[in-house]
């Protein structure tokens, strides 16, 4: 079974990627899907992060703002945040392999924004990273509810470069040009390593 290592910045185009991974019939394991959960209504993350974290725990569910607020700025209290989080992740992403190797999948993807970050690269046999220009990333990413400057300037002092991450990369998919561009890229790349 093939394991492709799906990476990029915020706003790069990991969900279209994603998608046309899925109707190209690869499972994909979404690491930020995985961490809603877990954070969510009965998510065993839920008791360590509010035990570590007081106040950031209402309804049985994590208040994401306020963990946000939390650790923000904070890199001890990011540190012991990932400490709780990234092992429950890990669990859950072991379990997707098994299952798929149980049902002699081909191959399957693991969606990590945080694939290079985490050391993540040896979990996989290819990685492949979406990259857009900045002004495009830029104009994606605020565009989302709630999402300010400071924000994403927050949220890109925590992710490698761009540049760092397409050097490292097996694949580099471009979806700064467009959506139909990136979906034949995928499509190419996946034939090629299936065959």
């Amino acid at each position: 079974m093939i394991v492709l290592g799906l990476t990029g910045g915020i706003g790069m185009g990991k969900s279209t990627a994603t998608a046309t991974l899925r109707r190209l019939g690869v499972r994909v394991f979404d690491a930020d899907a995985a961490v809603h959960r877990l954070q969510g209504p009965g998510g065993r993350a839920v008791r360590p992060i509010g035990a570590a974290f007081p106040g950031t725990v209402a309804g049985g569910r994590v208040d994401r703002e306020a963990l946000r607020w939390a650790v923000l700025g904070h890199p001890e209290a990011m540190k012991r945040l990932e400490g709780i989080v990234w092992p429950l992740v890990r669990a859950e992403e072991r379990r997707f392999l098994d299952r798929a190797r149980r049902d002699r999948r081909r191959m399957v993807a693991l969606d990590i924004p945080l694939l290079f970050e985490t050391g993540g690269q040896g979990r996989v046999d290819r990685v492949v990273v979406v990259s857009a220009p900045a002004a495009v990333q830029r104009m994606r990413v605020l565009r989302r509810p709630g999402m300010t400057e400071e924000r994403l300037a927050s949220i890109r002092a925590r992710q490698m470069p761009d540049r760092e991450k397409r050097r490292r990369a097996d694949h580099v998919v471009f979806t700064g040009l467009s959506r139909h561009f990136a979906q034949a890229a995928i499509q190419r790349l996946v034939r090629t390593l299936l065959r």
